[in-house]
């Protein structure tokens, strides 16, 4: 079993969107805004769709909504920060979602952000972006994906076809991912091993 990442350390955040309370329903769902976490001069940011309710039981990987801190998941977290070490960025990578706060279902569970949600969420994402002028951004599933894309009017026609397929854009080389929750399910079906994936990874990063 690979060694844990390094846990982000909370002095790190970065917290662009303290107190909003643009979206009435996230404002309700959630324990703390997920806030971006790490070096604002990184050369990678790691954006993923919103923030998890979070896991109260565990030791410090609880995730985002409980943390304060984006992928700081037991699961997703800690993939998606092993990916971005294993690729050489272990120290050089900011993490942030799309959409600031948990989306809840009314029973615990996670909802897709609505396009009115992710809208309200995207000036931050924009000032993330310009604050960081990253070389490339880690887009992590389809929905982190069509939000960056968003910032400059593009999209993307289908996912799958095009993860680890980089877009030049003028907030940097966006690359489409894998959300780490599906990783495993897709990547023998993308005919991927973590280590063919891992390598594609670094032959499209700058």
């Amino acid at each position: 079993m690979p060694e844990d990442p390094t846990y982000p350390d909370p002095a790190a955040r970065n917290p662009v969107a303290a107190g909003c309370e643009r979206c009435p329903a996230l404002v309700d769902c959630r324990t703390d805004i997920s806030h971006g976490v790490g070096p604002t001069d990184a050369t990678l940011v790691v954006v993923g769709e919103a923030p998890g309710a979070g896991d109260p039981d565990a030791d410090r990987w609880r995730g985002g909504n409980l943390t304060g801190m984006a992928y700081t998941t037991r699961n997703s977290g800690r993939k998606v920060r092993r990916l971005v070490a294993d690729a050489g960025f272990a120290d050089d990578a900011y993490y942030t979602n799309a959409v600031k706060c948990f989306p809840c279902d009314g029973s615990g569970s996670n909802r897709e952000p609505t396009p009115e949600e992710r809208a309200s969420c995207r000036p931050y994402l924009r000032d993330e972006l310009a604050t960081v002028d990253p070389d490339a951004v880690l887009a992590t599933g389809k929905h982190a994906t069509t939000s960056v894309l968003a910032l400059t009017g593009r999209s993307l026609d289908g996912f799958l076809e095009h993860v680890l397929d980089p877009v030049d854009t003028e907030v940097g080389l966006v690359v489409p991912l894998l959300h780490p929750s599906y990783q495993e399910v897709w990547l023998s079906r993308l005919d991927h091993t973590r280590e063919s994936y891992l390598a594609a990874l670094g032959d499209v990063l700058p």
